[in-house]
């Protein structure tokens, strides 16, 4: 994945956590703004508006003037450091964004003239309907939008000419032919229907207009809602699922992203997930086959077996990881280990036909 920039806005005041840290705020024992720079990984560059820190991933740091200006000024800072021609525009405060998200967004971006599509975006199995209750929107969002389908929507039908223009806001429209205006952007939609501008994708030089054009008519930037940007672009929709668009404005809704992280059906997948990006680690391995080695070990060796086992196999992984078959080698070497595991345990329990050991 490639050809996109991200600019992430952490520099709000938090005040309703109290005036905390809230990029640093922890999630699963990783901060926030960590959780949400692993989900735009894929960048080419990637821009943090706010206040420096350090951070798992290497980016560029912006801030808009004066601080605490709002987020059209901070995208307006974080779109000078960007290059490409496509930006993805995250908040700093959402710990569920998965690995599907963005691209998906992307997707739904570059469909321009295709039917209607469904577009799940966060990869969950949960049912919506679990999540809509806990899930709270950013704030500045525009009008609800008919996502209840998850469908591509051209939202630009009914916003209204720039004053003084005179040109209708519906390219579709002013075509004349019916054809699908070009998307400018893509917002994805929580459950109650509400836009969420910063789970976004945009085009980088409509953006940067829009925002001139804002300036331009109320002589600065700071302290304007992103509707008013959002308004004059013509965007698609597509619906969030049940859990990319959870943001964290209060201690509540951290301590429910807390406790869902530890949910039984998820808790090992975050865990994973901390520990590689803790350690560095971008190989995906297969976690199923590793925990079956682990079992093996424990039941048929010794119970210490399993984690020790685990460790040599990863050793022998990183010894091989060297060329391009890292993935192939962990499972080459939990499949040996596997193997050995279970001989082991047949000695202790041999056939009659094997005899004794």
């Amino acid at each position: 994945m490639s050809g996109f920039d991200a600019v992430v806005l952490a520099g709000g005041a938090a005040r309703r956590l109290g005036g905390a840290d809230k990029p640093a705020v922890t999630v699963g024992g990783r901060a926030l703004l960590d959780r949400v720079l692993d989900a735009c990984r894929g960048a080419g560059r990637t821009v943090v508006v706010g206040g420096r820190r350090p951070t798992g991933r290497p980016v560029h740091w912006a801030r808009e003037q004066p601080p605490g200006g709002g987020p059209v000024a901070a995208l307006a800072a974080g779109l000078r450091l960007v290059e490409a021609d496509t930006v993805v525009v995250l908040g700093g405060d959402l710990p569920f964004l998965g690995d599907s998200t963005v691209p998906a967004l992307l997707a739904a971006l570059t469909a321009d003239g295709a039917s209607p599509a469904e577009a799940r975006a966060d990869g969950q199995a949960e049912a919506r309907a679990d999540a809509q209750a806990d899930a709270p929107a950013h704030a500045d969002t525009g009008a609800p939008a008919d996502a209840g389908t998850g469908a591509l929507v051209n939202a630009r039908t009914d916003a209204p000419a720039h004053a003084g223009t005179g040109a209708p806001a519906d390219a579709a429209a002013s075509a004349g032919a019916g054809a699908p205006a070009a998307a400018e952007g893509v917002l994805m939609v929580d459950g109650d229907g509400r836009d969420q501008p910063l789970t976004a994708v945009y085009r980088t030089e409509p953006l940067r207009r829009e925002i001139a054009l804002l300036a331009a008519e109320h002589g600065s930037l700071p302290g304007l809602p992103l509707r008013l940007l959002t308004d004059e672009l013509a965007l698609r929709r597509i619906e969030a699922g049940p859990l990319a668009a959870f943001d964290c404005d209060t201690w509540e809704d951290i301590a429910a992203a807390r406790s869902r992280i530890r949910d039984h059906g998820r808790v090992l997948d975050e865990w994973i997930a901390a520990v590689k990006a803790e350690l560095g680690i971008e190989l995906d391995v297969d976690t199923g086959l590793l925990l079956d080695l682990a079992r093996d070990a424990a039941h048929g060796v010794a119970r210490p077996a399993a984690p020790l086992t685990t460790f040599l196999v990863g050793y022998a992984a990183a010894q091989a990881a060297a060329g391009p078959r890292g993935e192939a080698a962990v499972a080459e070497a939990a499949r040996t280990a596997a193997a050995l595991a279970r001989r082991w345990a047949e000695e202790d329990h041999p056939t009659p036909e094997a005899g004794p050991a």
